[in-house]
Parts: C-alpha cells; structure tokens; sequence
C-alpha cells in the first residue's frame, strides 16, 4: 500500500479525472458507461478513456463489459484502503485527528430514530417534469403522514408534464400542489432539512449537488424517462404507466423499512437494493 499510495493520489491531482472519480462515486454501487461518462463531464471519448484507464491502473475503479458497453464503477474496497492507509500514517490513529469510523457507530442506531417528526424526502430529476413529480406525489401519499415528500429538477420543465397529471388523477391523486421547481428552492437556511435525496434519472445523478444540511441518505433510484417514449399514443402511455408501476413499488418497499431499528449501514445498503428493482406493475 506504501507504494501504491503515491500513484493513487497522483492520478487524483488531476481536475478532470478527481471529477471522474467524483462521478463514480456518487453513482455508487451502480456502473456508469463510459459514453454517459464523457457526455456528463464534456469530455472527448477518448480523453474519457485514457481518464479512466488511468484510475483503472492504480485500482480505484473497476471495469465491466454489457454486450457491447464499457461500464464503470468505484472499486469500494481499493478507496476503503487508501483512505485507512492515509489515516494510520498522517494521524497514527489519533481519535482527535482521525475521522470517526462508520464501524463506531452503534449497531441498531439510526439518525432516523432522534425525532418521531415525519422525514423528509427529495427527489431530483434533470427537468422535475415526469418522475420526480410522480415519485413525490406516490410517497406523499404511500407515506401516511410519516414522509414528507419534495421533488426538484436541476434544470426544471416548469410545468409538469401533463401525462404525469392525468395518469395521477385517474388513480385518485392530489396534484394541486405540485409543480416543477428548481433545487435551488430547497438550499436555503429556510429550506427543509431532507433526510432522504434520491435522483431518479441518470443525468440528475451524474451532475455535482449541493452539500445538503444534516448528511441526509442519498440513493440513485434511476429509471427511463417516459416522456422520451416514442411510438404510437397508446405506447407512450404505456411508458409512463410502467414508470409510475416501478415508482409505486420502490417507494412501497422504502416505507416499509424499519427504520427505527436499521443502523445507517444497513438502511443505505437497503434504500440502494430498491434503487436496483427493475419489474414494475401498474
């Protein structure tokens, strides 16, 4: 590890590939192609390549091939070891210096479990017009009065989509208060403080977000847009039936956590399994 170290931080001296990681890191555990990649960082394909060949060289990330498709994902174990290894010999295990360990924290303990306040979700898509809406409206409801539910866009529609509207009245939805607004609502001091942030398109996902108050629980639940469907009339509302279905499974298996009794660790590892649910009813 001594001699790996150096490499590791040099390939990340570089901006553009310390953004890379970056990206990787937030997309964690799920595998981002390496087109995805390039487009969300304004890279060349083949600046991307040498980039990610690099921090494949010194271990940081890992490799994979779906059919045709190089995909990337963090290589959690590598960056566990860098950083232990960075802490044992900069601050030679000083508490007083070193961070606090997720191991220290108490098994069963939960920042869920401090106020019996309903929790704060986001969800973030890139024009806040179709799935984030959807997503806000099935969790205020799914809920029950334990969540509240908000939804942004990075680069908001400013309306919402009006297959959205009508697919959520027909099953007997609240729509009068929802609309498509811009994070930038929900940064300041007079902001909610979110418990939970989920992206749920892949582009929201791969952009940089705020540093948000309080360290909420972050999970990409990405799935494809279906106001991008194409085809006939009956086949692009077939698409926002099947988003609303998968929508509507994820957030019923989100609120039936136990979220009082889930360490941290274990509630992150299973609001990202729910991210990776694919089959949808609607």
């Amino acid at each position: 590890m001594e001699i790996i170290i150096p490499k590791q931080l040099g390939v990340l001296s570089h901006p553009k590939r310390l953004d890379l990681f970056r990206l990787l890191m937030r997309r964690y555990p799920n595998s981002v192609p390496a087109g995805q990649i390039a487009q969300a960082l304004d890279l060349k394909s083949n600046t991307a390549s040498v980039y990610l060949s690099a921090l494949k060289q010194v271990g940081l990330i890992e490799q994979t091939r779906v059919g045709t498709s190089l995909q990337y994902t963090a290589n959690l174990s590598q960056i566990r070891a860098l950083f232990s290894g960075l802490m044992v010999d900069c601050c030679q295990n000083r508490p007083d210096l070193c961070l606090p360990s997720p191991q220290t924290t108490p098994k069963g303990y939960s920042p869920m479990t401090e106020s019996k306040k309903p929790l704060n979700a986001l969800f973030i898509c890139t024009g806040n017009s179709a799935r984030s809406i959807m997503a806000e409206a099935i969790l205020q409801a799914e809920g029950k009065g334990r969540f509240n539910a908000y939804s942004a866009g990075t680069r908001p529609a400013g309306t919402p989509h009006p297959a959205v509207l009508k697919l959520l009245k027909s099953k007997s939805y609240d729509v009068s208060d929802l609309s498509s607004k811009s994070l930038d609502r929900f940064e300041g001091k007079d902001a909610p403080q979110m418990d939970f942030v989920f992206t749920v398109c892949d582009q929201a996902a791969n952009e940089e977000c705020p540093i948000w108050p309080g360290h909420p629980m972050s999970a990409h639940w990405g799935l494809p847009d279906p106001a991008a469907a194409t085809g006939t009339e009956a086949q692009k509302e077939l698409a926002f039936q099947q988003a609303y279905g998968l929508l509507r499974n994820r957030i019923r298996a989100f609120v039936s956590l136990p979220m009082d009794t889930l360490d941290q660790i274990s509630l992150q590892h299973n609001v990202d399994d729910i991210g990776r649910m694919l089959v949808s009813d609607s």
